[in-house]
């Protein structure tokens, strides 16, 4: 670092209110988290294409804060709820840093420095950013954001407004704000849409397995929940091929594959997942930054008999659980905290599934000429990282990449050890391309085809509709230890 600059800026207005649905779902996991875990920052790096000074590049960072509000926003708890703040006017204190040639690894370095420490919500903006130079011209901003103040989306508004912006050019209209979307949501148009919802909600809840991790937890590694991943050009081009064949989006190809595949191991025929669910339908929110996801329920039935009749079935599902993730948390919470008094036991609907590609494609896949048997030797598996604290037993995620299928698994180790989360990730690449190879997979075979290990339940567990009970007491059963049945070899994978 040589030197810094400082960006003051100045918006058109200060106002506080209350948190959109968005914002609080945000909200009370980050307030779940210790006060200083910086789970939610995410670390992002923009280009600075045309060499431009550092005058330019400040003027080009003031005008995107001014512009939106999130990035201007302090969030705090009061006697009457949280409430976001929009400042007015303020200062940016901007880092320099000077590079060689690896300008833009230097830049990735710089802004998971930046992500690393916890923001102060209540006095700090909720992001932080920093300038990389290579032999004297800014090539790259380095940022750390809160989810607080963005969701996917955002970034991908933020990017295209960063690159208008650094050329001088106007990015368009002032976007809306979360300010306006929280009148949307109380007031407007989206109040009766979040009624909706509540009511989808009530009606799969009561349908919904309770948990799908009904049985005993195991010794759970130091860092407890691990996040692992796979890079497969074979799981994309075999999800795009099941897509077109079945008329469904590769979207759901995947989303039901994971749902299923966990259902399977943990010996569900019923599985709940919660979708990420971007609630952008609305055109007057496809450009504000802030954060709009909710989690949707997806409830997928294991009783079709085929694989393709699944994946189609659970497409329509799917939609259902996109169209209603748009409503009120604390309504929510209600429902779950009233069906878990029904059943005895909290709703532990700790499964998930969220695709962040763009535009739900790859648009550079390889070509297979070996086919795909021979696309699956350019497979690989890895670990990401790992978390002492996750509100989650099975985060699964797309990635980006626009070549190869990339898939990630956040696993409590708790419930799903690391090697068995490997073994879903490369369950998933085997069942769509048997699965394309031949259309009669059988749900009752995929354990056998994916030599995919299925937990097997001791003496004293029966099923109760959807869900799995001990029948002694439960401080008995937290005793015991499932047994663990591999039916076949595991796929393996170089970590």
């Amino acid at each position: 670092m040589t030197a810094s600059i400082i960006v003051p800026f100045a918006g058109t207005r200060t106002a506080e209110a209350a948190l959109s649905w968005g914002q609080e779902s945000i909200w009370r996991t980050v307030r779940w988290l210790d006060e200083d875990d910086p789970y939610f920052n995410i670390p992002y790096v923009l280009p600075i294409v045309g060499g431009p000074d550092l005058d330019r590049v400040g003027a080009a960072l003031r005008r995107l804060v001014e512009r939106h509000e999130a990035l201007r926003t302090t969030i705090a708890d009061t006697p009457d709820g949280a409430r976001q703040t929009v400042v007015a006017a303020g200062e940016l204190c901007v880092d320099v840093h000077e590079a060689g040639d690896d300008d833009a690894q230097v830049a990735q370095r710089v802004a998971a420095d930046l992500a690393a420490r916890a923001f102060r919500y209540a006095e700090e903006l909720p992001f932080r950013c920093a300038v990389v130079r290579r032999d004297g011209v800014a090539t790259q901003l380095a940022l750390a954001l809160s989810h607080l103040a963005v969701d996917a989306w955002s970034i991908r508004v933020l990017t295209d407004d960063w690159a208008a912006l650094v050329a001088g050019a106007d990015p368009g209209d002032v976007p809306t704000q979360p300010l306006d979307r929280v009148a949307f949501e109380r007031d407007g148009a989206g109040a009766g849409r979040g009624a909706e919802s509540v009511e989808y909600w009530a009606r799969t809840l009561a349908q919904a397995p309770r948990t799908l991790f009904d049985f005993p937890p195991r010794e759970p590694e130091t860092l407890r929940f691990v996040r692992v991943g796979m890079e497969s050009p074979a799981l994309a081009v075999a999800a795009t091929e099941l897509a077109h064949r079945w008329g469904v989006s590769t979207a759901s190809v995947l989303t039901v594959a994971c749902g299923v595949l966990l259902g399977v191991h943990t010996g569900h025929d019923r599985v709940a997942l919660q979708l990420i669910v971007a609630n952008r339908h609305d055109r007057r929110f496809r450009t504000m930054v802030g954060p709009a996801a909710q989690d949707g329920l997806l409830l997928l039935d294991l009783d079709a008999g085929s694989f393709a009749e699944t994946v189609r079935r659970g497409h329509m599902q799917a939609m259902a659980a996109y169209r209603y993730g748009h409503y009120d948390p604390a309504a929510v919470r209600q429902l779950r905290e009233q069906a878990g008094l029904v059943r005895g036991a909290p709703m532990d609907l700790s499964a998930y599934f969220n695709d962040i590609r763009a535009s739900g494609v790859w648009p550079r896949l390889p070509a297979a000429p070996d086919g795909l048997r021979g696309l699956s030797s350019r497979t690989r598996t890895f670990v990401v990282g790992s978390h002492a604290k996750v509100d989650a037993k099975a985060f699964f995620a797309t990635g980006a990449a626009p070549d190869t299928g990339q898939l990630y698994l956040l696993a409590d180790t708790a419930y799903l050890a690391r090697e068995t989360a490997f073994a879903l990730l490369r369950a998933v690449e085997e069942i769509l391309v048997t699965a394309v190879e031949s259309d009669d997979l059988r749900i009752s075979d995929l354990a056998a085809v994916a030599g995919l290990a299925v937990v097997r339940r001791g003496p004293g567990w029966t099923r109760s509709g959807p869900d799995w009970v001990h029948l002694d007491a439960p401080a008995a059963a937290s005793q015991d230890t499932p047994e663990i049945v591999q039916r076949s070899s595991t796929p393996g994978g170089a970590v």
